[in-house]
């Protein structure tokens, strides 16, 4: 058997791969698993230092202090109005890779960094105005969609039966940069070094990503722009039925992300430093956790993961809720971190479905071998960038669910029960879609992902 090549094409500006069939044993043996890797390894990088832009304001909004004039409510729309640009820029951001190349637009988005970093060094004092401080946030959102990019970028480089694990390490290391911002800002501000310190830090990191990215990312030049892709994954009902989910999983991560501190501060008067010690705990378990969530899934079926996985947040957020009513702060921490870990095994098994389904249809379709391999890759592809930004606006749902009840209530309470609510939905949209029915299917399809039916526990 001849071994496609992996060796970048001469005749293009950048390193382009031409040939990439990583379902070929072979070639992913001897060459494939290591350029992949590779890839991986950086992605995870430039994701991560995304992350921790996105959610930098989480971090700010915890030292900004009477002095600098903002209620609760200011903070809670300020942190909604960053996750929401940050899930609505995911959708060209995953259509970009197509049109640029995966490793160029790596580049292009990492540098796309220093301006939320740099204008929020410039604004950061006492007596900047509360629009200012929106339409600076406004910019942050742009490390929210080096996620989609970063995804649609490496789901191309792996097998199918390695794309759970692949996916799931990739947005793991990249969720790292919630916590970890945390931290930094945890060490740097409560030594009194000031947000603008933090800030610092984080330009010469941006600008050290994209030059790795440059130097040692690739491009595969099969993933084309294709936008009868994107119309076809947009057509398609699985596409929705995942984004809801993923608002589910996600969502409920990076809005939990976003408002825990805050969370803290206003419902159990915590101060800055006392919440900051805290925050950075559920973000970083729920990212180390992400990829356990793709390995599961992997082995026992994504459509069984999440069910499952959508029971334990309902009961977590239980938790929630009586801590809360109780005002008792321990179990409040303990429950809370607890659903991010949950969320973040959710997000590892949610996304391990999408490549299946895809999968599974081209099987259905009579496609065999590459021919079904292509078909998955391109619309699993496309339907990555709405399915991760409808996923990300659980993040804006759940700030101004709780801006609104911390409004109308006081506390957060109403807010964790209308949560509560909707995990259930979640679950019983699993079941009936991926795990209820009798339709016989083959192994093959089973293994792959695909319709209604008991073989979707294989999902």
């Amino acid at each position: 058997m001849t071994v496609p090549s992996a060796a970048p094409a001469r005749n293009r500006r950048g390193r382009w791969i031409e040939e990439w069939d990583p379902e070929d044993e072979t070639f992913w043996r001897e060459k494939g698993a290591r350029i992949a890797r590779r890839n991986l390894l950086l992605s995870v990088l430039c994701e991560h230092i995304g992350f921790s832009v996105w959610t930098l304001w989480s971090v700010m909004v915890l030292f900004m202090g009477p002095e600098y004039g903002l209620t609760p409510a200011d903070k809670f729309l300020l942190t909604s109005v960053v996750t929401l640009v940050g899930a609505v820029v995911r959708v060209p951001y995953t259509y970009a890779v197509a049109v640029f190349g995966g490793r160029n637009w790596t580049i292009v988005s990492a540098c796309l960094l220093l301006v939320p970093t740099v204008a929020a060094f410039v604004v950061m004092e006492p007596g900047t105005s509360f629009t200012t401080f929106l339409l600076v946030g406004l910019l942050a959102g742009v490390g929210g969609g080096n996620f989609a990019s970063s995804m649609t970028n490496i789901n191309a480089f792996f097998p199918l039966r390695r794309k759970g694990w692949a996916l799931g390490l990739n947005a793991g290391g990249g969720n790292l940069g919630v916590p970890v911002i945390q931290l930094v800002a945890l060490a740097i501000i409560g030594a009194h070094g000031g947000p603008r310190v933090l800030l610092g830090v984080y330009i010469p990191l941006v600008l050290l990503a994209a030059a790795l990215a440059a130097l040692h990312m690739d491009n595969i030049a099969s993933v084309r722009n294709d936008t009868g892709a994107a119309r076809d994954a947009a057509k398609d009902a699985h596409t929705w039925i995942m984004a809801f989910l993923y608002t589910g999983t996600f969502g409920s991560f990076i809005g939990y992300g976003f408002a825990f501190g805050q969370v803290l501060q206003s419902e159990f008067g915590r101060t800055p430093l006392q919440a900051a010690c805290v925050t950075f705990v559920g973000p970083l378990l729920g990212s180390l956790i992400r990829p356990v969530g793709g390995r599961l899934a992997d082995r026992y079926g994504g459509a069984r993961i999440t069910l499952w996985n959508f029971v334990a947040m309902a009961g977590a957020t239980g938790a929630v809720v009586a801590a809360s009513v109780q005002r008792s702060l321990p179990l409040f921490t303990a429950a809370f971190i607890a659903l991010f870990v949950l969320t973040g095994l959710g997000n590892g098994s949610t996304y391990k479905m999408i490549p299946g389904i895809f999968q599974a249809k081209a099987v259905a379709r009579g496609l065999r071998g590459e021919e079904a391999s292509s078909y998955g890759r391109r619309l699993s592809g496309a339907s990555m960038g709405l399915i991760g930004a409808v996923g990300a606006l659980g993040g804006v749902g759940i700030n101004l669910a709780l801006r609104q009840s911390f409004l109308t209530r006081g506390s957060g309470t109403g807010a964790f029960v209308a949560f509560l609510a909707f995990y259930g939905v979640c679950f019983a949209v699993t079941w009936a879609v991926y795990l209820r029915g009798t339709a016989p299917r083959s192994r093959t399809v089973a293994a792959a992902e695909p319709q209604p039916g008991p073989a979707y526990a294989e999902v």
